[in-house]
C-alpha cells in the first residue's frame, strides 16, 4: 500500500468513527421562525477534498440564528455527512441576511 491509499484508509476509518460516536447524519426538526429573513448573500460551501475523492453528495441542514442587523451570530450543523458539514457550516456563517426587527432563527440546505 503507497502513502496516498494508507492516508485514505486512515481517513476512511476516521470518518466511520465519526459517525459511530453519534455524529451521524440525520435531519432533526426545529419550530419555524416567525417570519422568513431574506438572504441578501449566501455562499457556496467548498466541496472537501476528502470528501469528493470518496465521491459523497448529500445536503447539510444548518440552524442560523441572525442578528438583527442581518450578521449571522451562531450555527448549528442539524444534518448532513461530517466531512461535508463543516464546509456548510462555514459558507452559512459567512452569509448574509436582510436587517430584521430582532433577532431570528432559520434554516439553510446546502446541497453537495
Amino acid at each position: 500500500m503507497n502513502g496516498g491509499s494508507k492516508t485514505l484508509v486512515v481517513a476512511v476509518a476516521l470518518v466511520l468513527a465519526i459517525a459511530a460516536s453519534g455524529l451521524r447524519a440525520g435531519a432533526q426538526s426545529t419550530s419555524p421562525s416567525e417570519a422568513k429573513r431574506q438572504v441578501k448573500r449566501l455562499l457556496t460551501p467548498q466541496y472537501p477534498e476528502l470528501a469528493k475523492r470518496l465521491n459523497l453528495s448529500g445536503t447539510v441542514r444548518i440552524e442560523v440564528t441572525i442578528a438583527p442587523d442581518g450578521t449571522v451570530k451562531r450555527t448549528r450543523v442539524l444534518g448532513g455527512h461530517p466531512l461535508l458539514a463543516a464546509s456548510a457550516e462555514e459558507a452559512a456563517q459567512k452569509s448574509t441576511f436582510e436587517p430584521g426587527p430582532k433577532e431570528t432563527i432559520e434554516t439553510i440546505e446546502f446541497k453537495f
